[in-house]
């Protein structure tokens, strides 16, 4: 269990060790960075020994494509391949928006799948709600699934995909063994009401924890939270967040 480090953005630029400390008595086992390093960043070895002192790893990390064109490649996968980090995840891309950016962007993203394999790396790609729109088959997330190799990994981000108005756990099970990394979000479907807490919405969290078990292939559930309801913390509502799907996996 990890937990993407945008969900605690400001507290981490206040405070990034006693932030990462809090998290690990939280009881998390890894941490997805989101480009914040706070004093470790031109240190990597620094911070992987920071990790490893609070009993974290690190789940893998968010970034842009530009941070692995061709002028930056060597840097960046130096940086995590010192880090620990195996797993980098494209955050985002305008492209995705749209199908046909979608399988441009997919030709980018199969290139660097091959070219990391060789640094024992993979790249991901993680979703917003564009990727999600259209006809289930046809969204521009079954472009990119369809048009990657099997060794890229499809970040569910199921927040959005909730949002989107898809079902998550279809489409862990539509794509076996590629969700290897997959970000639990409570987030309520365009236009509902609820509150934005997992366990305290309207997500079957119980049915999405067998998918990825059984057949996602998902080495890390990652927590993100993005909206901090009734005037909580960030750090506050994560740990809400972990409470409600430990009791959802408790009661399995």
């Amino acid at each position: 269990m990890g937990v993407q480090l945008w969900s605690v953005k400001d507290e981490i630029r206040q405070d990034f060790k006693g932030t990462l400390a809090s998290i690990a008595r939280l009881g998390f086992q890894g941490v997805e960075f989101a480009g914040e390093f706070g004093p470790y960043k031109d240190d990597p070895a620094g911070l992987k020994a920071f990790l490893a002192q609070n009993g974290l790893q690190c789940a893998g990390a968010h970034m842009h494509l530009d941070q692995l064109a061709d002028t930056r490649f060597a840097a960046t996968t130096a940086f995590y391949k010192t880090l620990g980090c195996t797993n980098l995840i494209i955050s985002m891309d305008a492209r995705g928006a749209s199908t046909a950016g979608s399988a441009q962007m997919s030709k980018e993203l199969s290139a660097l799948s091959a070219r990391l394999a060789g640094q024992g790396m993979r790249i991901g790609y993680h979703n917003h709600a564009e990727e999600f729109a259209g006809a289930v088959g046809s969204t521009p997330w079954d472009v990119i699934a369809t048009n990657t190799p099997t060794a890229a990994i499809l970040q569910q981000d199921v927040g959005w995909t909730t949002f989107a108005g898809k079902d998550p756990e279809a489409y862990v099970r539509k794509y076996p063994g590629r969700t290897v990394s997959t970000h639990f979000k409570a987030k309520l479907p365009d236009g509902s009401k609820g509150t934005p807490i997992i366990g305290q919405d309207k997500t079957d969290w119980a049915g999405l924890a067998r998918a990825v078990r059984q057949v996602g292939g998902t080495d890390w559930i990652i927590i993100e939270q993005e909206e901090y309801p009734n005037g909580m913390g960030q750090l506050e509502s994560v740990a809400a967040s972990l409470k409600g799907l430990r009791a959802v996996l408790g009661a399995q």
